[in-house]
C-alpha cells in the first residue's frame, strides 16, 4: 500500500474537520500544563502546591467521567465537544487574566482547574466515538494513525511554543493562547455532521449498567484499564508532578519546554510508523511501547540534563503514541459504536482514578525518601506492571479487524 492509500481516509470532509479541530485544541492544551505548573510555582514554590492544583482538575474529571460517557452516547457527540471546549476556553481565559494581573492564588487556580476537569470528562468519551462514527471499521487504523500524527505535530509545536512563552513572557500568556485554541476548536467541531444513532429511551442508571456489562465482558479491556490505573499513578507522580519541579531546580523552564517538544517529536515519529505498520496484535504492540516510558524516569533521577531528558522524552512520545493508536483501534473495532463512549468512560475512570493520589502524595513522599528514590522505584514498578499485563492471553492475542 502506497503513501497515497494510507491517506485515503482524508477524502471524508468530517475526518478533515475533526482532525483540524483536534490539532488546534491539542496545540493549546500542550502549552497549558507547562504554563499552569509554572504559574503555580510562581505563586508558591512547592511540589505540594503543584500537586493540589493538578489534583483539583483530576478529581472532578474522574467523578464526572461516567456521566460524560452516558451523555456522549445519548447526544450528538460533536455538540458535546462544542459545549465542553467552549467552557474550557472561558475558564482558561479567566485563569490567564488572573495570572497576567498578578492576582492569582492557589485556590483560584485550583477552582478553575476543577471546572476544566469537569469539561474534560465530557470531551474524552465523546472524542473516542467520533472517528468510529464517520469511517468504516477497516479504515479506523488509518484514521487513528492520521489523528495521532496531527496530535503529535500539535504537541511538538505546543511544546516549543510553551518553552518560548513561559521562558520569555511568563505563564499567563500561555494560558491565554490555550483559551483561544479551545474556542477555535469549538467553532470547527460545530460544523461536523455525525450520523445519528437510534437507541431506546432509558434511564441514566440503565445506561451505566449496560456500559458496565459491556466493559467487564471483555477481559482484555478491564485488564488494560486495571494496569493503567497503576501506571498512570506512577506517571502522574514521577513525570507530570515531580518532572517540572526537578526541571525548575536543574535544567530550567525553557529546557522543560524543549523536553515537551521532544515528547511531541516522538509522537510524530510513532504516528508515521503506525500509519504504515498497522500491527496485527494491537495490544501486544501497545504495551511493549509503554516500556519506553521508563527512560524518562531514570533520567529525572540520575541525569536531569536537557540533552538526556530530550532523548528520553522522545522515546516517551514514541511509546505513548504506539499504545494510544493501538488502544483506540482495539476499542473502535471491537466495541459496539452505540456503547463506545460509555465503555471509554469506564476505561478512563479506571485508568485515571489513582492519578490524584500520586499528585497529592508524591511531594510528601519525596520529602521523606528523596526525589531520586521516587523516580527509581517508579521506573521499577512501571516495568513490573507492564510485563504482568503482557502475559495475560486476551491482551497478548487480541487481533486487528481487517473487514
Amino acid at each position: 500500500m502506497g503513501f497515497r492509500e494510507d491517506l485515503a481516509v482524508l477524502r471524508h470532509r468530517d475526518v478533515r474537520v475533526f482532525i483540524s479541530a483536534r490539532f488546534i485544541s491539542i496545540l493549546g492544551s500542550t502549552i497549558a500544563p507547562v504554563a499552569l505548573v509554572f504559574a503555580v510555582l510562581d505563586v508558591s514554590d512547592s511540589a505540594s502546591a503543584v500537586g493540589i492544583v493538578l489534583a483539583a482538575r483530576s478529581i472532578p474529571n474522574i467523578v464526572f467521567l461516567l456521566i460524560g460517557g452516558v451523555i456522549s452516547d445519548r447526544l450528538p457527540r460533536h455538540l458535546v465537544l462544542v459545549v465542553a471546549n467552549t467552557v474550557s476556553g472561558l475558564t482558561q481565559g479567566l485563569a490567564a487574566t488572573l495570572v497576567l494581573s498578578g492576582h492569582a492564588t492557589i485556590w483560584q487556580l485550583a477552582a478553575i482547574e476543577a471546572v476544566n476537569g469537569i469539561a474534560a470528562a465530557f470531551v474524552m468519551p465523546a472524542m473516542t466515538g467520533i472517528l468510529p462514527s464517520i469511517v468504516e471499521r477497516a479504515e479506523l487504523p488509518q484514521a487513528n494513525a492520521i489523528a495521532g500524527f496531527a496530535r503529535s505535530a500539535a504537541m511538538i509545536g505546543g511544546g516549543a511554543v510553551a518553552g518560548v512563552i513561559v521562558g520569555l513572557t511568563g505563564p499567563g500568556v500561555g494560558l491565554a493562547v490555550d483559551a483561544v485554541t479551545f474556542l477555535i476548536a469549538a467553532v470547527l467541531l460545530s460544523s461536523l455532521t455525525i450520523p445519528r444513532i437510534e437507541r431506546a429511551a432509558t434511564s441514566m442508571l440503565t445506561d451505566l449498567r449496560d456500559g458496565w456489562s459491556e466493559f467487564v465482558s471483555r477481559q482484555w479491556v478491564w485488564v488494560i484499564v486495571l494496569a493503567f490505573g497503576l501506571l498512570n499513578l506512577i506517571f502522574t507522580a514521577c513525570y507530570q508532578t515531580l518532572g517540572p519541579v526537578i526541571a525548575d531546580r536543574t535544567f530550567g523552564r525553557t529546557g522543560w519546554g524543549l523536553v515537551s517538544a521532544c515528547f511531541g517529536a516522538g509522537l510524530v515519529a510513532s504516528g508515521i510508523i503506525m500509519l504504515r505498520l498497522k500491527p496485527r496484535y494491537p495490544l501486544r504492540t501497545g504495551m511493549l511501547g509503554m516500556l519506553l516510558t521508563v527512560p524518562v524516569m531514570l533520567c529525572l533521577a540520575l541525569f536531569p540534563y536537557t540533552w538526556a531528558m530530550a532523548i528520553a522524552a522522545f522515546l516517551l512520545g514514541v511509546g505513548f503514541d504506539i499504545f494510544g493508536i493501538s488502544w483506540e483501534t482495539a476499542l473502535g473495532q471491537h466495541i459496539p459504536i452505540e456503547k463506545l463512549s460509555r465503555v471509554s468512560s469506564y476505561d478512563m475512570l479506571g485508568s485515571f482514578i489513582a492519578g490524584p493520589v500520586g499528585q497529592l502524595t508524591v511531594g510528601y513522599v519525596a520529602a521523606v525518601v528523596s526525589v531520586k528514590a521516587v523516580e527509581l522505584y517508579g521506573a521499577a514498578l512501571f516495568i513490573l506492571i507492564t510485563v504482568i499485563t503482557l502475559v495475560v492471553p486476551s491482551v497478548w492475542n487480541l487481533r486487528r479487524v481487517d473487514v
